[in-house]
């Protein structure tokens, strides 16, 4: 069974894994000056190949295990080179996994079509090798840049991280498949056969997952979007709500000017200090109302007021603003600007403006 399988040399992998990951630190934001992640990358190098080539002649139980270890470096490199998160690193370290399994099956099955056996001169292994790695880091470089984005944030949940994984683990399980066992209708039996099995999956690999990142990333610019156009609708509702309110301010000064001359004309004193006594107590209940502790909370309430002023509708507060202050700007508009807007439609179909009532109790 071992020597029905390619026998890709163990620093071949360790250069393939090294080069995948390198596809990723090249387009995200470094997480050091360059120098630093030049030596950080250099030294990630050597230790994949001291790795792989220490663990060359493993019991085959082990090989899994030492297989997950590697996923594990190129993991961390990716996190040591990248200013990313652990989950973002998971995610971009599945990817380049796969990249790595077929880029060294590739450039494996194709030396050995032009020099059976592997019987060739280092330089032209060397030969090889950087211009399959270097072909294949150059053109994924060029596919999966323009999706994603600098910071390398994908806002990667659970779900797409899982998804990603499966992927992985399905492409990896049925590329090695014939290294395991032969006794499946998956294997291969031939030394071609199963070259051909492994470098058709990865590649397939390589292909659902660039994918499911293209996908990611439209995900993200989509919410990005929506988020702008929540952020616009707002401030065309808050628009609207200050032309309303500079026409209620209109009315409120013609009115005022009316009170003033009213009470110009009015000798009686009694009935004049009645008068301004009433005014003075309605502009102080109006400030008691809008004074919460809150002033994100004072403002919608005011722009409310103003609206049910101008509507017929009595609204009153009794609220400790100071309690929501744990929340966002955006988390309060949101609550109390949809709550009292149902309440405000739910009272105007009513045609007896004195049932017209809302309490705001917080």
């Amino acid at each position: 069974m071992m020597n029905a399988m390619p026998d890709i040399p163990r620093i071949y992998t360790a250069i393939a894994e090294w080069a995948a990951c390198l596809i990723f630190i090249l387009m995200l934001r470094p997480r050091y000056d360059k120098k630093r992640t030049v030596v950080i990358a250099c030294g990630w190098l050597a230790l994949q190949m001291l790795f792989l080539e220490i663990t060359a002649n493993i019991i085959l139980w082990l090989w899994l295990p030492c297989m997950i270890v590697a996923f594990g470096l190129m993991i961390g490199m990716l996190y040591c080179c990248c200013k990313i998160t652990e989950w973002e690193a998971g995610y971009y370290g599945i990817f380049a996994f796969v990249i790595a399994e077929g880029m060294a099956s590739l450039e494996w099955q194709i030396f050995n079509f032009f020099f059976a056996g592997g019987e060739a001169g280092w330089w032209i292994k060397a030969l090889f090798l950087i211009i399959i790695y270097g072909g294949f880091v150059f053109i994924l470089w060029n596919l999966i840049h323009r999706h994603i984005p600098q910071d390398g944030c994908l806002d990667i949940n659970r779900k797409d991280w899982m998804s990603a994984l499966l992927i992985g683990v399905v492409v990896f399980g049925f590329s090695n498949l014939s290294f395991v066992t032969l006794d499946t209708p998956f294997s291969g039996e031939y030394s071609q056969e199963i070259a051909n099995i492994r470098t058709l999956v990865d590649i397939a690999g390589i292909a659902m997952l660039y994918a499911h990142m293209v996908l990611c990333c439209q995900n993200k610019v989509r919410m990005e979007l929506e988020a702008v156009q929540m952020v616009l609708e707002n401030q065309y509702q808050q628009y609207k709500l200050s032309r309303e309110s500079i026409d209620l301010i209109n009315y409120k000064y013609h009115d005022l000017k009316h009170q003033i001359q009213f009470l110009r004309n009015e000798t009686d004193a009694e009935k004049r200090n009645e008068y301004l006594n009433q005014m003075e107590e309605e502009i102080r209940q109006y400030e008691l109302q809008n004074k919460t502790g809150n002033h994100v909370l004072d403002t919608v309430l005011t722009s409310k007021s103003l609206y049910c002023d101008k509507h017929g509708i009595s609204l009153t507060t009794v609220a400790d603003g100071t309690l929501l202050n744990f929340m966002e700007t955006m988390d309060i508009c949101s609550v109390f600007g949809n709550a009292l807007d149902n309440a405000i439609e739910s009272v105007l179909k009513l045609k007896d403006k004195e049932k017209r009532l809302i309490h705001v109790s917080v």
